[in-house]
């Protein structure tokens, strides 16, 4: 068995310390907001918290992350800044990447909460959107960012 905090709460897990964390995220803890892309860390769509660092789930081992705080897309608040920006943008055209998406921006807000175009591109370098909504996920990380909030809520 395998205790983690995931979004706040303590589960104990059946699982094999080189299980990639992603498969226990959603099959064995049911939050299935955190997406499967690609398996090699390439996409970002398994992009979850780490001790407020991003990380790409399909290639973390599950046993590397016990007695750390995760967090997935269920764990970032409905009234989040972030969130909250996605909804007033209309950022998402097919929404598959968003999880991911939302969990980068929160974590380079966590860091940088007055973020340049340069900074999000950077930052955001590697979480692909297949629908090309770029232009519109830096318009609303710069909205969240206005709020002023948004690093300190995850």
């Amino acid at each position: 068995m395998i205790t983690l905090n995931v979004n706040g709460k303590d589960y104990s897990v059946d699982a094999t310390p080189d299980e990639p964390l992603l498969w226990v995220i959603r099959e064995k803890l049911g939050l299935t907001g955190t997406k499967f892309g690609c398996g090699q860390s390439l996409c970002g769509v398994c992009t979850v918290l780490v001790d407020d660092e991003a990380v790409r789930s399909c290639v973390t081992d599950v046993g590397d992350v016990a007695g750390s705080k995760i967090v997935t897309i269920e764990g970032v608040p409905d009234d989040h800044p972030v969130k909250q920006a996605w909804v007033d943008d209309q950022v998402p055209q097919c929404g598959y990447c968003h999880p991911g998406q939302i969990i980068g921006a929160v974590s380079l807000l966590k860091e940088n909460p007055k973020p340049t175009d340069a900074d999000i591109d950077s930052a955001m370098d590697g979480i692909v959107c297949r629908c090309g909504t770029y232009a519109r996920i830096r318009r609303a990380i710069h909205h969240a960012s206005a709020d002023g909030t948004a690093g300190g809520k995850s």
